[in-house]
């Protein structure tokens, strides 16, 4: 009996591998008429006005004339401005202080970045809602303000 369920399985597994290696030989053929009916094996895309891809052309009547001088690369200069971009010296409010713990945040008014502040690092007390100046450093996990004062 053990003998007739071994013959099945094996039929069973010579049944798949004869399919496998049809659907393999399919595959091939279908791969040799496409490349017979395109040689060159250059499939084109296009992309649409929205950004998605197509297989049909653009319109030649939309194409727009872009003048090669009006690319510019790299980065564009800034304007001078009265305000020094590499201050130190930064404004911003208290979120949160805790006075027992000894560390709070204050949200930068420039960029409304929150910075961790510790008490080690204030020159004057602060409390929630204070105005104040700060600088920043570079701590374990990121920026934090340092020689904080009141405004």
């Amino acid at each position: 009996m053990a003998k007739s369920q071994q013959t099945y399985s094996k039929t069973e597994k010579e049944k798949k591998r004869l399919k496998k290696r049809e659907d393999k030989q399919k595959k091939k053929e279908a791969r040799r008429a496409e490349a017979k009916e395109n040689p060159q094996g250059i499939q084109f895309a296009y992309v649409d006005y929205n950004g998605n891809l197509t297989d049909t052309p653009p319109d030649p009547a939309d194409k727009i004339k872009v003048d090669a001088e009006s690319i510019t690369i790299g980065i564009p200069k800034k304007e001078d401005s009265d305000e020094d971009p590499f201050d130190p010296v930064r404004n911003g409010k208290v979120s949160f202080f805790d006075t027992s713990k000894g560390f709070g945040f204050i949200i930068d008014s420039d960029s409304q970045e929150k910075h961790f502040c510790h008490v080690s690092g204030l020159i004057d007390e602060i409390a929630e809602n204070d105005k104040v100046s700060f600088e920043l450093e570079k701590g374990m996990k990121g920026m934090n303000a340092v020689r904080v004062k009141k405004i």
